[in-house]
């Protein structure tokens, strides 16, 4: 019974970091950072960081580990790790053209392009926009931290998206590829399911 518990609550916490994800990234393009000089440029075509992911659930708080890999012009990811045996439970992709959101535990996946998504997303929320703001959360004054109240989320104004820990050491970023395991669900379905969450 303790195990299917768990289980449950693990799958209930992906679902809600996949929303809290989705709108930070449909969100980002409202929002502004203060701009400072820093070693981090975009000269190396790479940005990476640390991202820790705080969401007040029922009567806890709960906290998921990540990273974040940017390739300039190109694509971003996003991905969560289960606490101790690191493990990744969630992953988002973001590319000029689409948005991919992976639930790991699920199996399953939401694949949508910008223009599918016109309805949802700002109009200044596109993938230039969102790589600005990461590379001005770089700077040593820049704005690290976004909480659910400034992602628009007001029942989640607890939660928040840190990002901290950044590089532009080099690496490589290739597209996710998924097996024939996962299924792919449409972005209407995952949001009424994520939103009964809350």
């Amino acid at each position: 019974m303790k195990p299917r518990l768990l289980k449950n609550s693990a799958v209930g916490m992906i679902r809600l970091l996949s929303f809290l994800l989705l709108m930070a990234v449909c969100l980002a393009g409202c929002k502004t950072s203060r701009q400072a000089s820093s070693s981090l440029t975009k000269d190396s075509g790479c940005l990476s960081s640390k991202v820790q992911l705080t969401v007040p659930h029922k009567d806890a708080t709960l906290t998921v580990n990540g990273t974040m890999k940017l390739k300039s012009g190109e694509r971003m990811q996003i991905s969560f790790l289960m606490p101790i045996i690191r493990t990744e439970v969630a992953r988002m992709e973001v590319t000029p053209d689409d948005i991919l959101l992976v639930d790991r535990m699920g199996k399953r996946y939401v694949q949508a392009t910008r223009k599918e998504l016109k309805d949802i997303l700002p109009k200044k929320a596109d993938f230039a926009h969102l790589e600005k703001l990461l590379y001005a959360a770089s700077k040593p004054n820049g704005k690290k931290t976004l909480t659910g109240k400034e992602l628009g989320i007001p029942s989640l104004e607890k939660g928040q998206v840190e990002f901290y820990d950044f590089s532009d050491k080099g690496f490589s970023l290739s597209p996710t590829q998924l097996s024939g395991k996962y299924r792919k669900v449409e972005l209407k379905e995952l949001l009424e399911m994520l939103m009964s969450l809350m």
